[in-house]
């Protein structure tokens, strides 16, 4: 069976790079190039190489093998320590804006990279660009220096500078791809939105090379919405920061005896609104706690156009004065500036306004300390991390800065496994009560630079017949099991002569609890095929089932809880 799959992968492999191969080959012979694509590679890269593009790449894989740990386990990195919860802990602030939570969350973000950071290298060139400058005659035109240190230099730079101005404890290096995209706009805004086309592909023929043939079906699943998943700020802190640097360097160039082609204002409008829409930088959320987002489309959308047309001003804006009479040559006051404004000045201005009011929210955040109380509960303690299980606590990490504003607050509840480590200030719900109840087990990494322990987190439980669950959650590191949490009982809906019964989770087990005329009495509920009696019923339990017996009465009064994520 083996065999015969992988030999039907090669086969489709195959098919598939003979007729690329062929593809090329025929539209080789129908443009006839000539060397030329080669020849403006070459002109821009050394050999013809985005090498700057390729270092920073091989940067963040480096991040996730070695300091996540996804070399021991490349689907499982380490995760919750490498997010930049606060600017007192630098660890998580240094890796943040390179770390990853997963292989798809990397390889989409690189994937991108890839496209992304090509447009922009090829932008800024690896060879000066201005007539008479000679490429060896300094550092700052040395296309090595240019291609392997100033390139990968400012990308990851931005990497981590970005992570200091993120709002929450985001992760990833999508700022970082967001900054690519948007200084490649400003310089090619339709080769740019035609490149997203080319992300897609490459993401197509990463996924094909690794599963030529998949085989799925439709099941539940337990998860956020789409659009919350979003670092919406981060993506925007990004895109806003390229495009400011793609307008500072064009202005430059168009000062020089460069030939740098003017762009007109419809085009970059066009051009950003479409690839705003298309990365969802319109979802503009509120949490609301307990696995609840308010979405504000609207509001989003009238965001992304005005940012839009504030790009278009500055990038396409007259370099003339509103007012020509009104203007002084060299203006010495603010009021000799403002008489003398252009609208590609204002339009430059907006920006840094946008970017400042974007990066803003950002720092508070980050200079509040997270309680240092104690876990709820009885935690696990691994090497000064606390995990434990716990419903409707206050969020101790959204609502460390109280705000509240047009009737929403981020005093906020949450309920699920909880993660907490005074030092790191680090506090979140690793996972929540719905995707725990959905799969009934997670793994819960921690760790730091180049070391992990895991926590088992298991949740089991009955329902009781016409009622609701009761479950009981617990911990298991190093061999050693420990009770997290412990639900309310629950009565079952069927009385057998008066009597009550109820089924409750208890630390290491369940219960049967039947009371009658003011008394008690309670049992374990029995294994498999077993039975036990209370108050005069009889018990007995069938595989997942338990059934009240009483003379010619038998009942259904439980079930044992299934979860939908391991059927």
């Amino acid at each position: 069976m083996v065999v015969g799959a992988l030999s039907s992968d090669t086969a489709h492999l195959a098919l598939v790079g003979a007729l690329v191969l062929a593809a090329v080959a025929a539209i080789y012979h129908l443009d006839r190039p000539s060397g030329s694509w080669g020849r403006r590679l070459r002109s821009r890269f050394v050999l013809g190489v985005p090498w700057g593009t390729l270092v920073a790449v091989a940067f963040v894989v480096g991040v996730y093998l070695l300091v996540q740990g996804g070399l021991e386990n490349p689907d499982r990195p380490v995760v919750i320590p490498f997010r930049a919860w606060s600017y007192f802990y630098p660890e998580g602030v240094l890796w943040s804006g390179f770390a990853h939570s997963s292989r798809s969350h990397i390889t989409g973000n690189l994937l991108s990279t890839l496209v992304a950071g090509t447009l922009a290298e090829y932008a800024y060139g690896h060879y000066p660009r201005t007539r008479g400058e000679s490429s060896f005659r300094s550092l700052r035109t040395n296309p090595y220096v240019r291609a392997f240190l100033v390139v990968p230099g400012a990308i990851l730079t931005f990497g981590l500078v970005s992570s200091l101005f993120a709002l929450g404890p985001v992760i990833g290096f999508s700022g970082v791809v967001f900054a690519l995209w948007g200084f490649a706009l400003v310089h090619y805004p339709i080769g740019t939105i035609a490149a997203l086309t080319g992300s897609t592909l490459v993401s197509v023929v990463h996924s094909t090379i690794r599963s030529p043939i998949e085989f799925a079906e439709a099941s539940a699943s337990y998860g956020a919405p789409s659009w919350a998943n979003i670092a919406v700020q981060g993506h925007a802190l990004g895109l806003i920061a390229g495009i400011l640097v793609a307008v500072l360097l064009v202005r430059r160039r168009r000062t020089s005896d460069d030939t740098t082609p003017h762009t007109t204002a419809i085009v970059v409008f066009g051009a950003v609104l479409l690839f705003g829409a298309s990365r969802r930088l319109w979802a503009v959320y509120w949490y609301l706690g307990n696995d609840q987002y308010e979405l504000y489309r609207a509001i989003g959308l009238a965001l992304l156009v005005l940012l839009a047309l504030i790009v278009a001003v500055a990038v396409a804006g007259r370099e003339e004065p509103f007012r020509p009479a009104a203007a002084v040559p060299d203006p010495e006051s603010l009021r000799g500036s403002v008489a003398s404004a252009t609208p590609a000045a204002v339009g430059l201005l907006l920006l840094v306004c946008a970017l400042a009011v974007v990066a803003g929210p950002g720092v508070l955040p980050n200079l509040v300390t997270v309680d240092e109380g104690d876990a709820p509960g009885d935690p696990i303690e691994v090497e000064g991390y606390q995990v434990t299980y716990a419903e409707n606590v206050e969020d101790r990490m959204v609502s460390v800065v109280d705000v509240e504003a047009f009737g929403r607050s981020t005093s906020v509840r949450t309920s699920g496994v909880i993660v907490s480590n005074p030092d790191r200030q680090i506090w979140t719900t690793a996972v929540s009560r719905g995707n725990l109840a959905f799969w009934g087990y997670r793994s819960v990494d921690v760790g730091g630079t180049g070391w992990r322990e895991t926590v088992q987190v298991q949740r089991s439980g009955w329902v009781a017949a016409g009622g609701g669950p009761t479950y009981r959650v617990d911990g298991v590191h190093d061999g050693t099991r420990s009770t997290l949490f412990v639900s309310d009982p629950v009565d079952a809906e069927p009385r057998l002569d008066g009597r009550t019964v109820a089924v409750a989770a208890v630390e290491g087990g369940f219960e049967l609890r039947v009371e009658h005329d003011g008394s008690t009495e309670t049992a374990a509920i029995p294994g498999s095929d077993e039975s036990v009696t209370l108050q005069g019923v009889a018990f007995v339990r069938e595989d997942r089932r338990i059934y009240a017996e009483r003379g010619d009465s038998r009942v259904r009064v439980a079930n044992q809880e299934r979860y939908e994520g391991r059927q």
